[in-house]
């Protein structure tokens, strides 16, 4: 019996068992060798493919749990949580660092200087959840090469969160220092050799081009909805550029 999945952008994602088939693209080998790679390197939260099916639709393990939804639940901004993205995201980005896929296709274009292979959607929107904890991650097509702070400051983006008291999809209560603050954790527990001024910087560069790719979409599919969401990351844009060095004066700042 298969099953329509709701959440996402995602059209037709269906279960049938223990399995999800979506719609392959030219893409989808790329991405199978990129899983298989990761789960050869012991990386075991990430689904594990399996081909493509009769109706021509990619197969993959059913990953159970919980997808957090909008308005974010109370325990996806526990610091708890936040450190554990960031953990899993260096175990990610470690595996691909010397993965080498052959007659490689991307989806989306990839980034300069190339270290790793991005998720490019590394959210708490794409993270399956057990028990209030990360369990895994889930829509894995956008991935492609690209540097390791490309990830990293989307993520901070949207769990730290980098975004203005007004974004909805914001921490309630939020401010500067606070937002330093958690930037630190997300930093400390991915290990990286950047900054938090590296990050925020990097963050806005990220909005820049997301509200780029969304104005575009909206104009070529015809979706004024989405008019909605580059307006949201314009006015995160301008919140970090005017409080930017509030949030790095905070005990985030120490090494910006």
């Amino acid at each position: 019996m298969e099953e329509a999945l709701p959440g996402g952008n995602m059209n037709d994602v269906i279960r049938a068992g223990n399995t999800v088939r979506r719609p392959a693209g030219p893409w989808t080998a790329t991405v199978h060798k990129v899983l298989d790679g990761l789960r050869r390197a012991g990386i075991e939260w990430v689904p594990r493919p399996h081909g493509i099916d009769e109706a021509g639709r990619e197969i993959l393990d059913y990953v159970e749990g919980v997808v957090p939804s909008y308005p974010l639940p109370e325990w996806v901004w526990e610091d708890s949580f936040l450190e554990a993205a960031g953990g899993r995201l260096r175990e990610l980005h470690d595996a691909t660092a010397d993965l080498t896929i052959v007659d490689a296709v991307w989806q989306v274009s990839g980034h300069e200087p190339v270290e790793v292979i991005c998720h490019n959607d590394f959210a708490p929107y794409n993270f399956v959840c057990r028990d209030g904890r990360f369990a895994g991650v889930i829509d894995w097509d956008a991935m492609s090469p690209g540097p390791r702070i490309w990830d990293v400051a989307y993520l901070a983006y949207r769990l730290c969160p980098l975004a203005a008291p007004t974004n909805p999809d914001g921490r309630p209560g939020d401010n500067p220092s606070e937002q330093g603050r958690r930037l630190g954790l997300l930093l400390s527990s991915y290990r990286g050799e950047f900054t938090a001024g590296d990050t925020l910087s990097m963050a806005v560069a990220r909005l820049e081009d997301l509200g780029r790719f969304t104005a575009d979409r909206a104009e070529s599919e015809g979706r004024p909805d989405l008019a909605g969401h580059v307006s949201l990351y314009r006015n995160d844009i301008g919140y970090l550029n005017a409080v930017g060095q509030s949030i790095l004066s905070s005990r985030a700042g120490a090494d910006a």
